[in-house]
C-alpha cells in the first residue's frame, strides 16, 4: 500500500512539473510550484521524514510561494518568450540526472535490513546515545546532539524565511496604507 501511495504522489509531482514547464503565466507557475512543494512534503511524510517534510512545507510551499508572489508584484505577469531554443540547459540537466542515477546504482535497497545504516550505525546510536548524551530519547539526542549543527541550520533557514515574509508583508501593508491615504 505504501508503494502505491508513493507512486501516486510521485506521479502527481511529475505531472505538476510538466504542467509548470508548459505554463506561460507566472502566477500559475508560482501556484503550481507551491503544489509541487506540498506534494514533496507529503512524499517525505510517507517516507517517515517528518522533520524534512515540515521544512519543505514551511519553506518550499509557504515562504517561497509568498516571496515569489511578492516578486511577481514587481515584475510582469507573463513570461517573455525566448528567441531561440538552446540545447545546453537540457544537456546539463540530462547529464546531471544520469550522473546522479549512476551514483545510486550500488546503494542497498530502500529499507534493506542488511544496509550499513541498519547494521552498523543504528546499533551504535542505540547503544551509545544514553551514555554519550544523557538523554533517554534516542531521536531527540540524535537531532539535538549528534546532528546539532544540521538541526540548527534548518532552524536558521526557517527563521530567516519567516523574517523575510514578515518584512515583505510589512512592506505591502505600508504601501497599501500609503495608497489609501493618497486616494482620500
Amino acid at each position: 500500500m505504501d508503494v502505491l501511495i508513493n507512486l501516486v504522489l510521485f506521479g502527481m509531482m511529475v505531472t505538476t512539473a510538466l504542467a509548470i514547464l508548459r505554463m506561460r503565466r507566472l502566477f500559475a507557475v508560482v501556484m503550481l510550484s507551491g503544489v509541487f512543494s506540498l506534494l514533496s512534503a507529503l512524499l517525505f511524510v510517507t517516507l517517515d521524514a517528518v522533520d524534512v517534510a515540515f521544512t519543505e512545507a514551511a519553506v518550499g510551499a509557504g515562504i517561497s510561494t509568498v516571496l515569489l508572489l511578492g516578486t511577481m508584484a514587481l515584475t510582469s505577469r507573463k513570461e517573455k518568450m525566448p528567441r531561440k531554443f538552446s540545447p545546453i540547459p537540457l544537456l546539463v540537466v540530462v547529464v546531471t540526472g544520469a550522473v546522479l542515477i549512476y551514483g545510486t546504482l550500488d546503494m542497498p535497497s530502500f529499507g534493506s535490513a542488511d544496509s550499513p545504516a541498519q547494521t552498523h550505525v543504528a546499533a551504535q546510536y542505540l547503544e551509545r546515545t544514553p551514555k554519550d548524551t544523557g538523554v533517554p530519547n534516542v531521536v531527540t539526542a540524535i537531532l539535538a546532539s549528534y546532528r546539532g549543527y544540521d538541526t540548527f541550520g534548518e532552524t536558521v533557514v526557517v527563521f530567516t524565511a519567516a523574517v523575510g515574509v514578515l518584512i515583505l508583508i510589512g512592506g505591502f501593508a505600508r504601501r497599501r496604507d500609503e495608497e489609501e491615504e493618497g486616494t482620500d
